[in-house]
């Protein structure tokens, strides 16, 4: 077989990112503009400024408006003010802009059209705290929960009560605007009131339930951010809310869509593509593990699948921080299935994640090969303490296998593709 697998694995994750890309997802769902209103567009995510430049390509009549992304994710634009700003930990910039976007959207009427584009960052980008809770205070809640090994649902419960601006307090702010949200999801399962915590989407989570997640995970608050929990008053608004009646919402972009077009990509090449989920939570060592076992059953048995074949799979998972090495979750998850396949022949694999950034560090991902615990043990490293120690960015970086994409400015979260000849 002429096949490269090293290129084959690029092809498959270059594919998965062209399909959910805004330009060739978003048009389609841009509604009408208004007959006798302005539109104001209002936005936030890694994928909030191509989103922008898309609209505006694709709009017939008057726009203005403000979206904010993170730092490096920008897109030129020129009726739609671009704000750069931090993620995952939030920063004055981040405040500073949500603060402009709730100004920006007082005193609209019935008649006007909100388009509000959302993608994944952007809990971190629209950073403005609830009343009586600081923004130091907020980034401080933010690192703990990052670290906790917290699924995306619970630390979103939490982002949105610390927040004026989360948990559909923007759409009560447009009121009574018609909105209009657009959104590339990067949650397993696309709930569009998790994506970006839900800025514009009525909330069924309570005080009490951002309480119980701190509890759990024991995260230390300060009494007044504890007191604003117990309160209670200060809550986000509920499904049924009237106040959001009119408005709309569309998922316009899914790990599903990218996990498709890379099957696609795979059959082209002639390897049967297999998609295992497109929803996978976890710790990311914990999955490594099982897509290692999947994985070393096919290459001996050729159940449940016959090689050659892809297995492809998508999702958000977890790494709860022990050491102080570097690396992302698709890095973790590399590096788990790399130290238990152990050199066995004929597997490759490549993990990244979809918007060029594996956490915060300046690759998208990784790529594994047979020979990779080799050629790491042969440079003096030890693979099984790199792991414990939270570094795959460092196994990786050492065998120049990283994975460096830029961003991607779409976000439809992790990528991985392991293929068995």
């Amino acid at each position: 077989m002429s096949l490269q697998p090293r290129q084959f694995l690029l092809d498959l994750y270059h594919s998965a990112v062209a399909a959910v890309s805004a330009d060739k997802c978003l048009p389609a769902f841009l509604p009408p503009p208004p007959t006798r209103g302005r539109t104001l567009v209002i936005g936030a995510g890694k994928g909030a400024a191509a989103m922008a430049r898309t609209v505006e390509q694709h709009w017939p009549g008057q726009l203005s408006g403000l979206v904010v992304t993170r730092y490096g994710h920008g897109a030129d634009c020129g009726r739609i003010e671009v704000v750069e700003a931090s993620h995952p930990v939030p920063d004055e910039a981040g405040r500073q802009a949500a603060a402009r976007m709730l100004q920006m959207v007082q005193g609209l009427t019935a008649d006007d059209l909100v388009l509000c584009l959302i993608s994944g960052g952007g809990s971190a980008l629209l950073a403005l705290p609830a009343a009586g809770i600081n923004l130091a205070q907020k980034q401080a809640i933010n690192k703990a929960l990052l670290k906790s090994g917290a699924t995306i649902f619970e630390m979103n419960c939490v982002r949105k009560h610390f927040s004026a601006i989360k948990g559909g307090r923007l759409a009560l702010a447009c009121a009574p605007a018609r909105v209009v949200t657009l959104m590339i999801s990067d949650i397993p399962g696309d709930d569009p009131g998790i994506i970006a915590s839900g800025p514009t989407m009525a909330d069924p989570t309570t005080c009490a339930d951002a309480l119980a997640v701190l509890d759990k995970y024991q995260i230390e608050v300060p009494a007044e951010v504890r007191a604003h929990l117990l309160d209670g008053r200060d809550e986000t608004p509920k499904p049924g809310d009237p106040r959001l009646a009119a408005n709309t919402h569309h998922v316009i972009a899914t790990a599903r869509q990218a996990l498709q077009a890379a099957a696609a990509q795979a059959l082209a090449a002639g390897i049967t593509p297999y998609i295992l989920s497109d929803d996978m939570e976890g710790e990311a060592r914990d999955i490594g593990l099982a897509h290692a076992a999947i994985a070393r059953h096919v290459a001996q048995y050729d159940q449940p699948f016959k090689k050659p074949c892809v297995l492809i799979s998508g999702g958000e998972t977890t790494v709860t921080v022990r050491g102080s090495g570097r690396g992302g979750r698709n890095a973790e998850f590399l590096l788990s299935l790399a130290t238990a396949l152990n050199g066995a022949p004929g597997i490759h694999a490549i993990a990244c994640d979809t918007d060029g950034i594996d956490g915060s560090e300046d690759n998208a991902g990784a790529l594994y090969q047979p020979q990779s615990i080799q050629r790491a043990q042969a440079l003096g490293l030890n693979p099984k303490a790199l792991l414990e120690n939270n570094d795959g960015y460092g196994f990786f970086s050492a065998l120049d296998d990283l994975v460096v994409s830029g961003p991607t400015r779409t976000n439809v979260n992790d990528f991985r593709a392991i293929l068995i000849l």
